[in-house]
């Protein structure tokens, strides 16, 4: 059986039904603009529309970008402030008509690549790390998960770190890919020095272009791209609701 999952992000809304078995997709999947402002009201028929293009009533998995604690928004940091304090789960269950389950965009897909992809019977601490609309964390211990990090948030020359680390800082700001490593390679020193990992993933929309920027970035750590690149938030998020039903 597959599971629904969707992904969504600061840039787009996203989604497919996903063999958890294999950590694939089962089908292309399809994708929407996030709407500007994105509030709650302006999001949900996204959201329906993105599941309705798929007739069942499965259970489905759906990330956020921000802090989700047992389905409620914590914090909407690249989405509109009304989101905080919503039970997002409840919410989404009810619009989409099937059990829903919600968890953090970048624990989803790091989810994803302990499971399927990079961090594969990888023991020690492994953080993946999204760099997309901002900048998103998941910090695994043995495999175990260690649920809303939010490391974009470090604050880094004054501002957070997804200010001049994340793609949107990349492309906003005109850098080369070249340039842009160089506040890459900054805050993954960063957030070696506060944890030690034993290794670190790169995640989000970048990671299928790692070759343009990762060979100029030096840091102790193995870094390597994820393998589920930009699809694995997709997988997580179907893991996430499978391992609910």
């Amino acid at each position: 059986m597959t599971i629904l999952g969707i992904d969504i992000g600061g840039s787009g809304i996203k989604g497919a039904p996903v063999d958890i078995h294999g950590g694939a997709l089962a089908d292309e999947r399809f994708r929407v603009e996030t709407p500007r402002p994105a509030t709650p009201d302006a999001v949900l028929p996204v959201l329906t529309e993105v599941a309705a293009h798929w007739k069942d009533h499965n259970p489905a998995g759906v990330t956020f970008p921000g802090v989700v604690r047992h389905g409620v928004i914590g914090s909407a940091a690249n989405l509109h402030p009304d989101w905080v304090g919503l039970d997002a789960a409840r919410l989404f269950s009810e619009k989409l008509g099937r059990a829903v389950t919600v968890l953090n965009d970048a624990d989803a897909a790091g989810v994803a690549e302990i499971a399927f992809g990079a961090g594969r019977n990888v023991r020690g601490v492994v953080l993946l790390i999204t760099f997309g609309t901002g900048i998103g964390t998941a910090l695994f211990v043995d495999g175990t998960l260690v649920p809303n990090t939010e490391l974009g948030h470090l604050e880094i020359a004054g501002a957070d770190a997804e200010v001049h680390a994340s793609d949107r800082a990349r492309e906003e700001g005109g850098l080369s890919w070249e340039d842009w490593a160089v506040n890459v390679e900054r805050y993954l020193q960063h957030v070696e020095r506060l944890l030690s990992p034993d290794l670190m993933i790169l995640g989000g929309g970048v990671s299928k272009k790692a070759d343009r920027f990762l060979p100029y970035v030096k840091v102790h750590t193995p870094v390597v791209p994820a393998v589920l690149q930009n699809n694995a938030g997709i997988v997580g998020a179907a893991m996430a609701a499978s391992a609910h039903r």
